[in-house]
């Protein structure tokens, strides 16, 4: 699925203040319509997905980071009903939600989407999202939440081909439990998993995973997976996690990126590395969070939420982005952009036309 097939992603703003900590950028309170103007925009440019994440409690700070979310079904069941093509992906936090109740919902945004929705996975390490609202079982749950999480999906998939589902796991128990209508296909599933265990729980039961990493880490993660993966008899893909931060030169380019790291929201950062820190699970995404203060943007900057920059002129920011496909044997990107809608046209406009591995 490599070079002529990458495949491009976006994650929605549906955040506040997107994945930016930084007071340098536009503060702006998470809508409907902005969502839906970079979705549309996204799937005209020929864009393959959009997601939306899920915060239930935000990080605080001077600028107010992800202190307001739209909740992830609703907004997407609404995407569903406003785009033709591309691919739609809800998060389900797995305390929050029963599996019966979220294979019900995917069915439901899918028969609106005609076949388009997905799902991504998201096992929580936040836990002041949880415990306010009395959901978190206890600490137990860092180390053990992909076991969980198998449980969820093998659920989830049971109902999805057969409406139908009678288990007794750990954590569940359904008796003739009833879905229907069952979705058009089977949904892809997606996750976010960097530690050993998240990567394994993807290998066993994902469709794609999302990275956080860059260089040779990367094309180790990306190695990896598929390496477990085919041991499984599975094929599953990895997408690079990637803030865009595009100018005419690169050295307007280099004073953007530096002034958003001056500005960083030092109050929000401390609040996620404090909730990062609390994770005992080794090397996963909160270990990223954790090391990002000091870290060089193209390596994921704390104010960047962690994920590595590709930054410079147009034609530079495509022929990074075409390196990292080249070099690291990624399946597709997940973008990020301080300004969405000038993000997404710019790289329509100017990016786009010097990509090699652009299936766009």
């Amino acid at each position: 699925m490599e070079g002529e097939n990458m495949k491009y992603g976006i994650f929605l703003p549906n955040g506040s203040n997107g994945y930016i900590l930084s007071g340098s950028t536009s503060l702006y309170e998470p809508t409907f319509e902005h969502n839906k103007q970079i979705s549309v925009e996204a799937e005209e440019l020929g864009f393959d997905m959009v997601l939306s994440m899920m915060k239930y409690r935000g990080f605080g700070g001077r600028t107010g980071y992800w202190d307001s979310c739209l909740e992830t079904f609703t907004l997407m069941a609404g995407l569903a009903a406003v785009t033709r093509k591309i691919s739609l992906f809800p998060s389900v936090t797995l305390l929050a939600h029963h599996p019966a109740v979220v294979a019900r919902m995917v069915a439901t945004i899918d028969d609106i989407s005609g076949g388009r929705c997905g799902l991504n996975v998201v096992t929580g390490w936040n836990k002041p999202e949880y415990t306010q609202m009395g959901l978190w079982p206890d600490d137990s749950y860092y180390a053990r939440r992909y076991e969980l999480a198998k449980e969820y999906v093998s659920i989830l998939r049971q109902l999805w081909a057969d409406g139908r589902c009678t288990t007794q796991t750990e954590h569940y128990t359904l008796e003739d439990c009833a879905c229907y209508p069952v979705p058009r296909h089977q949904p892809m599933v997606v996750a976010a998993g960097q530690s050993p265990a998240g990567m394994q729980f993807v290998a066993e039961v994902g469709d794609r995973n999302f990275v956080m990493a860059s260089g040779e880490t990367l094309k180790q993660k990306v190695a990896d997976l598929k390496g477990t993966a085919r041991d499984l008899g599975r094929e599953v893909g990895t997408f690079a996690c990637i803030q865009i931060v595009a100018e005419a030169t690169d050295e307007e380019a280099e004073a953007h990126t530096r002034k958003i790291i001056e500005d960083a929201d030092l109050g929000a950062i401390t609040a996620v590395m404090a909730s990062a820190t609390l994770d005992t699970n080794p090397a996963g995404t909160s270990e990223q969070l954790k090391n990002a203060l000091n870290r060089d943007p193209a390596d994921g900057n704390a104010a960047f939420m962690g994920m590595p920059v590709i930054r410079g002129s147009y034609q530079r920011v495509a022929e990074q982005l075409d390196r990292v496909a080249e070099e690291t044997g990624i399946d597709g990107v997940m973008l990020c952009f301080p300004d969405y809608l000038k993000g997404i046209r710019d790289f329509g406009d100017r990016i786009m036309p010097h990509l090699s591995s652009a299936s766009l």
